[in-house]
């Protein structure tokens, strides 16, 4: 087993969302991949496996200091960099298919990017009154600023608070402790003409409840890009900016094509490559 370090989504060097890949993880169990998990401290921890399903190119479990993710968005890019760092070839030129807890996730290179396509909602819908008066605590964002509150889960449960502006979304000042599970996000458009469209902010509650402002999340950008996308309010392409108040400075690029897909990329770039991973030994 080898461990591989990823900055994703990021601006420029250092400065998306780190995320550990760790090579022929075939060896552990769940309980040792979260344990790793935990020690390293990241907001997920991936695990390359060989694929169980013929049109896959390899399988991921991810994991976060609470559990395991059927899905999440950096560490679907960060790990098919690494995966291709690493040699591997797709079965389709120029299109890799990941396999992991939602089923199977396309994956493609453009340029010095990589884009995976959004898994469907797993649910949408307004949240209740209820839900929002506690998304709305827990997030710290003033009420009157609050433009819409839905639900954009796609493997994590991701509630979104539509706001007016980015600075709105700027201001925020989450709780410091929320139920494990809890994940909040922020979006707000920022003045036209600009060359990032809307800021993200993305909150979750770790194992012990504390609740972490997480540097740029691929899974919150594809569902606040599949709803502004269905409702009409973006359309083609847009850029948006994640991780300011956590000192990165990502970068997430967000498509949707002809046939209605929606794509999210960004940059990945191999910070370190660890030698073998002798703790389970």
């Amino acid at each position: 087993m080898k461990l591989e370090l990823v900055d994703v989504f990021g601006s420029g060097p250092l400065s998306g969302n780190p995320l550990a890949v760790v090579h022929g993880a075939d060896g552990l169990d769940a309980s040792q991949m979260l344990a790793l998990t935990r020690w390293l401290g990241f907001s997920e921890t991936t695990f390359l496996l060989p694929p169980t399903d013929p049109a896959a190119d390899y399988r991921v479990r991810i994991f976060y200091p609470a559990g395991e993710l059927p899905f999440a968005g950096h560490p679907t890019l960060g790990t098919c960099h690494a995966w291709l760092a690493a040699g591997g070839t797709p079965k389709i030129a120029g299109k890799v298919v990941q396999e992991c807890g939602v089923g199977l996730v396309e994956v493609r290179q453009k340029a010095d990017r990589l884009a995976f396509c959004a898994p469907p909602f797993t649910r949408n819908e307004p949240l209740n009154d209820a839900e929002r008066a506690e998304a709305i605590a827990l997030a710290g964002v003033d009420p009157a600023a609050v433009v819409e509150a839905v639900h954009v889960a796609n493997g994590p449960k991701w509630q979104l608070l539509r706001l007016r502006s980015a600075d709105d979304v700027l201001a925020a000042e989450p709780a410091a402790k929320a139920a494990p599970g809890t994940d909040i996000g922020l979006a707000g458009p920022c003045p036209a003409g600009g060359d990032i469209d809307w800021e993200i902010r993305a909150f979750f509650a770790n194992a012990i409840g504390r609740f972490v402002e997480d540097p740029v999340t691929g899974s919150f950008n594809a569902g606040v890009a599949m709803h502004l996308f269905q409702t009409g309010l973006a359309s083609g392409s847009y850029r948006a900016a994640q991780g300011r108040k956590t000192g990165a400075d990502g970068l997430v690029y967000c498509q949707q094509d002809a046939a209605g897909d929606v794509w999210i990329g960004g940059r990945c770039a191999t910070v370190s490559q660890a030698g073998d991973l002798t703790a389970f030994a």
